[in-house]
């Protein structure tokens, strides 16, 4: 039985409080000397063979944790990955009270015990995904202070459709102190709304769904996100007792309910995991299968990577292989354009790993980044190992394989979650050695990716800073 962390029980008491303390205890007078992380150390070409077997999905984990605050009793979830980022919003449920067990890939959470409102700063500056509580504390117990989110520097990420929505739903919502302070209007709960979304933003469409689930009335909730990770949450909400329905389109209408009991739930296999291992495989002309994958989830991946000459298919309901063999697909990878959207268009959060391959694929590729506006910081580590990319904004034109030109090994730097996974397939392509530091980041994200990796041929290793094996 393996535990992300020990686990721990909270007393339980019946009044909650919002712990407030002073700008001197939130922030230290003294600078902290940062702390030096592990880095991969990468020996390439790599070729790989093999099966990889695909965890559960890490953003709809983050998203099903927050929802347990909705639910008395316990609820269970499988498939949960062990990854950074979780231990982090498991730790944030724990401050606030809840009990967490994890074992096994499960994870049993109890939110009987919470005592507090308020999440303490040091644990929302773990990650972004830490703001997701706010609205199941303030629909179940009337009240929330929460901090402004943290996680990956990849541009501006307004939470005001957060709070407009909030407030749709009949709560007051104040920015003082750098948090975001909200309470029920009529002192006993939120009331049902209607709220069109400016944008179809995930992070905020799943928020108001948890709110709604426990708001007095119907609530419309229009042009929101279609997410697969949104499908899983409204299912998880539906068997705690809610009433959901559209979840997957455009509109969700929401009957709400006063209580809603704890239940259990399978989560879904991570899209993007799935599909940075598809472009392992093409990046490196490899032929690899992987498990569970639901193809209906990255069939903008797959359609572009198939027209560009990969041989992609599905020998049963939930596993994909991949060949990029040269003498299987008859020569190189062509290129192709790229324009990120919300889902079911092409994911953002493979803009960075695709990049990569084009880097390797022949003639001019597009790649046009439409959701955040800063998310091309890979760019400049891609260009140490000498990949011909032209960035202006948010657009970048990426010059492929020529003449013979190949990648070279060098030393990188990861500065986001998956910025750091596109350098990893760069250097199971590039010849030499590559060094990634600051791979923290990756770790946000992806459960063991080096282990994965390694047992399908790849020669990477996790080092300390100073060189040495961990």
């Amino acid at each position: 039985m393996a535990l992300f962390f020990n686990t721990t029980l909270f007393p339980t008491s019946k009044s909650l409080t919002c712990c407030r303390s002073s700008p001197e205890t939130q922030i230290s007078k003294t600078p902290q000397k940062p702390q030096e992380t592990p880095i991969f150390k990468i020996k390439g070409p790599s070729t790989l063979s093999g099966h990889i077997t695909i965890s559960g999905s890490k953003n709809s984990s983050l998203a099903l944790l927050a929802a347990t605050l909705c639910c008395s009793g316990s609820s269970l979830l499988h498939n949960v990955p062990n990854v950074s980022d979780i231990k982090a919003m498991a730790s944030i449920l724990s401050s606030l009270g809840a009990e967490i067990e994890a074992f096994d890939g499960k994870m049993m959470v109890n939110s009987d015990g919470i005592r507090k409102v308020e999440v303490d700063l040091e644990e929302m500056k773990k990650i972004r995904g830490g703001f997701f509580v706010l609205g199941p504390l303030l629909a179940r117990f009337g009240e929330a202070v929460v901090d402004l989110p943290g996680g990956c520097n990849i541009g501006k990420r307004p939470v005001d459709l957060y709070l407009r929505g909030l407030s749709a739903l009949g709560a007051v919502v104040e920015l003082r102190e750098g948090k975001v302070w909200a309470h029920a209007a009529n002192g006993r709960g939120l009331v049902g709304g209607r709220f069109r979304l400016d944008y179809p933003s995930v992070g905020a469409t799943e928020t108001l769904l948890m709110a709604a689930s426990l708001a007095d009335g119907v609530t419309v909730l229009s042009n929101v996100a279609k997410e697969p990770e949104v499908v899983d949450l409204a299912r998880f909400l539906r068997d705690s007792g809610a009433s959901i329905e559209g979840a997957g389109t455009e509109t969700i209408v929401i009957r709400g309910k006063s209580r809603l009991h704890g239940s259990e739930c399978v989560i879904t296999p991570d899209r993007i995991e799935a599909g940075t291992f598809i472009l392992a495989a093409a990046i490196t002309r490899s032929c690899i299968s992987m498990s569970p994958v639901s193809p209906s989830h990255i069939s903008c991946l797959i359609h572009k990577l198939m027209k560009a000459g990969c041989r992609i298919s599905q020998s049963d309901q939930q596993t994909l292989e991949v060949s990029a063999v040269p003498t299987y697909i008859g020569g190189n990878l062509s290129g192709f354009d790229i324009r990120t959207s919300p889902f079911p268009g092409f994911p953002t959060d493979l803009q960075p790993q695709t990049m990569a391959l084009l880097t390797t694929c022949s003639g001019s590729s597009l790649v046009e980044e439409c959701v955040f506006d800063k998310r091309m910081s890979h760019v400049r580590e891609l260009q140490k190992l000498g990949a011909k990319i032209q960035v202006c904004e948010s657009t970048a034109l990426v010059l492929g394989k020529q003449n013979g030109s190949s990648l070279r090994g060098s030393h990188l730097v990861a500065s986001d979650l998956r910025g750091g996974a596109s350098l990893i397939l760069a250097g199971l392509a590039a010849e030499g050695t590559t060094e990634i530091n600051d791979i923290a980041h990756i770790d946000r994200g992806y459960e063991n990716i080096d282990w994965k990796l390694r047992r399908i041929g790849a020669d990477i290793e996790r080092l300390a800073p100073a060189g040495h094996p961990l």
